[in-house]
């Protein structure tokens, strides 16, 4: 395993996450609910998404050399434009939505509460701009095991820091700083991965 490779994604994952929908869900659902079982749920679908990703991003990694540059570019430009341009209050708003929809169906029990966290979140994550970036590092890095590796530990701090602190976060750190930090990043990365084609 590459640890830079690793790390790398571990930092980009986590800048990009903490301002989704998802990161609003678990603080709502953990506001509800005990603790533990709202990280396990989340943690674990994260976990299985950032799986989903990095086999989409090998499945990038067939096409040609400059098609796949040309793709990721593509991709970490959009990334960095949802992220500094769409407002972090539309992800807020989207969060509690998915939170208030299950809130009837979860009961107290830990292992209920479980399985409706890992559903919310599961099916949020869908298609979201973590996926989409974890699949760009896994073609542009050609290292599926570091991406999931920095991924995943990445997503399970994010899971706590929802669950535990969330709405501490908030206080000293707006969230849409932080989205546009993120986007700023990730449109870095574009450049970059353009530069390349060149």
């Amino acid at each position: 395993m590459n640890f830079a490779v690793a790390a790398t994604t571990f930092a980009l994952v986590i800048p990009a996450e903490l301002p989704d929908k998802t990161f609003v869900s678990s603080v709502i659902l953990a506001s509800r609910n005990r603790p533990m079982p709202v990280w396990l749920g989340t943690a674990l679908a994260l976990t299985v998404q950032a799986g989903v990703a990095v086999a989409a991003g090998r499945l990038i990694e067939l096409l040609p050399r400059t098609t796949v540059q040309a793709v990721v570019a593509g991709l970490f430009v959009t990334g960095a434009a949802f992220l500094i341009f769409l407002p972090e209050r539309a992800e807020a708003e989207k969060g509690e939505r998915l939170a208030a929809a299950e809130e009837e169906d979860v009961v107290k029990r830990h292992w209920r509460v479980f399985l409706a966290t890992f559903t919310i979140v599961a099916l949020a994550e869908f298609g979201d701009i973590t996926q989409i970036l974890i699949a760009n590092l896994t073609a542009r890095f050609k290292d599926p095991l570091s991406v999931f590796a920095g991924a995943s530990v990445g997503f399970w701090i994010v899971a706590g820091a929802g669950v535990l602190a969330g709405k501490t976060i908030t206080r000293y750190v707006p969230l849409g700083v932080v989205r546009r930090a993120s986007g700023v990043i990730l449109l870095g990365f574009g450049i970059w991965s353009l530069a390349g084609l060149l």
